[in-house]
């Protein structure tokens, strides 16, 4: 028999996958439970439509992502912290800090768990910190600290 599955089946397949297995697990198993649906033309059309809008709104969303991209190049956030002697900060600066500064200064909403940060930023000066916006889709913002 050959099933959809609706969503992931250890050893059989992925959501959405179109597979063929035996008529007994099929109707004992996947589709008692919910796991797949009988592959009839309107629901392989069903399910073409599906991906098809799936990849649209993925599109979109790559789409919106490079455009943040492309506006925080330009962006410059300032945080001013307390130092002591030859500029350590006390304490660091973290990437809830760096998020709450842009949504400030710049008016662009970041989710704080986006912002990488390779090292704990410890002192005053300027840094490039990367913002992994969407998968392939990382944009950089400078920071800079200062007393």
């Amino acid at each position: 028999m050959i099933v959809i599955l609706n969503r992931d089946v250890k050893g059989t397949g992925k959501a959405g996958d179109i597979v063929k297995v035996s008529d007994g697990y099929a109707r004992n198993m996947l589709l008692p439970k919910g796991y797949a649906t009988e592959a009839t033309e309107g629901n392989i059309r069903s399910l073409e439509k599906q991906k098809a809008l799936m990849e649209q709104k993925k599109a979109e969303e790559k789409a919106a992502a490079q455009e943040i991209a492309k506006k925080l190049e330009d962006v410059k956030v300032v945080i001013k912290t307390k130092s002591g002697e030859g500029g350590r900060l006390f304490g660091s600066i973290t990437s809830k800090d760096i998020a709450d500064a842009v949504k400030e200064q710049a008016k662009i909403t970041i989710d704080k768990k986006k912002i990488q940060i390779s090292s704990p930023i410890k002192s005053i000066g300027r840094f490039t910190i990367d913002v992994k916006l969407y998968p392939e889709v990382v944009g950089q913002l400078t920071v800079e600290v200062t007393d």
